[in-house]
């Protein structure tokens, strides 16, 4: 069985390196039904209450995107790896393509920060929010029509034929990095092979960047099928899907501040407002302070649609001070939802006597000591409940378009706490072996794990209030 698991994987891999042109095929295919729904909608009138997804372009465009495309990427991570970014994101595609025909200059050094999956993801998430994107086909021309923009120019300055935006820039690259870990398939490097070729082989152009011969985890590749058996050394293997984090991952600050405060802090915050009492309860104890002291400024609703929600015509218009108060909401929600688990991290890391490994490989063959099981390892383990929380949330916008459509929820409540209950138990799982690997006594084990768990509580209690309380 795990022969032909294997064969089977290897064949499939090889499939896409020899049909390469009918995937790129497809891939444009892609892009012109992207640029259609992304264009078209925007042109058109605001749907009113009776508009469906069946009889209407905007509101089948906002299904299509918030409704499938985003939830369910996210779910193809863990299952197939970053097999959408090579095989379907007209983002990637059309960057590669620009790059193709662009200047070819080298990457600079700004753009190798290891801050960019970071604050790429909180500033698109915080400005979505802002300017409504899930609900208005202005917004998500704004923020996924700005995003193909800047892929396409950094694509034509930078690199030949990469996919440099991919690797550096893009907003979700960070998320599909971290969700990625956990995919049962990887692309298998036999450095004994690569040594000793059994044959010539021809250069490949590996777009996202990866170091093929030092490739060991899944994280960056594209799973574009194009590095199958080069040189005789790397086939698409099946793994278990804790390999990455427990073995080979590493973890560092960035990512952990993804994972904790971008994740499961800022996230969290975005998805709750709009449905939390307490937002209300802070806007009005703001407004009234305001007029208590004369300062009316904040409180019109006279920014333009691309800072702040503006449609007076279906009388949905964000003032000044909505938009003080999301971002206040958002960056709270950072702090006292993400500051908790960043906390139990810490205290667990604290209490568990330095690993005696002597560290990770790196993707230019070096090694990572000391660091390689601390803190930002141990934080690699919560990843399987951060995405499930990010899933619950994009999901919530599917299940209100279904809603209107006449579809019976009462499946839903028990769906969502079944996912989010599975994602903890497993990153609770992953947070032991990882301790593990630091300590066998089993007292500071069952401390830290517990260090860890009591941190996610205020993480696992806003999601309570928002499918239960609010």
């Amino acid at each position: 069985m795990a022969l032909a698991l294997r064969n089977g994987a290897a064949r499939f891999a090889d499939f896409l390196r020899d049909h390469a042109a009918w995937l790129r095929t497809m891939q444009w295919a892609i892009v012109a039904v992207y640029v259609f729904l992304l264009v078209v909608p925007a042109m058109l009138p605001l749907p009113d209450r009776e508009a469906s997804i069946f009889n209407n372009l905007t509101v089948f465009a906002q299904f299509a995107f918030w409704g499938i495309w985003w939830p369910f990427v996210l779910v193809s991570m863990p299952l197939l790896g970053r097999a959408w970014c090579g095989w379907f994101c007209p983002e990637g595609m059309l960057s590669e393509w620009a790059s193709e025909h662009g200047r070819g200059r080298a990457i600079p050094k700004w753009m190798r920060w290891g801050g960019w999956p970071f604050v790429a993801f909180s500033l698109t998430t915080i400005y979505g929010q802002l300017v409504s994107v899930y609900q208005y086909p202005w917004a998500v021309l704004a923020v996924l029509g700005g995003s193909t923009v800047g892929a396409m120019v950094v694509g034509w300055l930078y690199g030949r034929n990469k996919r440099v935006w991919c690797k550096y820039l893009c907003p979700v690259n960070g998320v599909f990095n971290l969700l990625a870990k956990l995919v049962p398939w990887h692309y298998k490097v036999d450095e004994d092979a690569w040594r000793n070729p059994v044959r010539r082989t021809a250069g490949i152009n590996c777009a996202p960047l990866v170091p093929l011969r030092h490739m060991q985890g899944a994280a960056d590749c594209h799973m574009c099928g194009r590095c199958s058996d080069y040189r005789g050394a790397i086939r698409l293997t099946p793994r278990s899907p804790e390999a990455e984090i427990v073995d080979i991952a590493h973890g560092d600050g960035w990512q952990t501040a993804l994972i904790v405060f971008g994740l499961m802090g800022l996230a969290v915050g975005a998805f709750l407002w709009s449905a939390s009492p307490w937002f209300v309860v802070l806007k009005q104890a703001a407004a009234t302070w305001l007029v208590d002291h004369d300062i009316y400024w904040p409180l019109a609703q006279n920014a333009p649609w691309f800072l702040l929600t503006h449609y007076p015509d279906v009388n949905d218009s964000f003032s000044w001070l909505d938009g003080s108060i999301i971002l206040a909401f958002i960056f709270g929600a950072a702090v006292c939802v993400g500051g908790p688990v960043y906390l139990g991290l810490w205290a667990a890391d604290k209490l568990l006597p330095l690993s005696s490994k002597p560290g990770v490989r790196q993707a230019d063959g070096g090694y990572l000591p000391g660091a390689s099981q601390s803190l930002h390892k141990l934080a690699l383990g919560l990843i399987p409940v951060a995405g499930a929380g990010v899933f619950l949330g994009l999901s919530a916008t599917t299940l209100t378009l279904l809603k209107h459509e006449g579809v019976s929820l009462f499946w839903a409540p028990w769906a969502r706490f079944g996912l989010l209950s599975l994602a903890m138990l497993w990153s609770l799982r992953l947070v032991w072996r990882l301790i593990t690997s630091r300590t066998t006594a089993m007292a500071p084990r069952i401390t830290a794990l517990g260090l860890v768990a009591l941190g996610t509580i205020p993480f696992c209690a806003a999601w309570v209030l928002f499918f239960v309380v609010w």
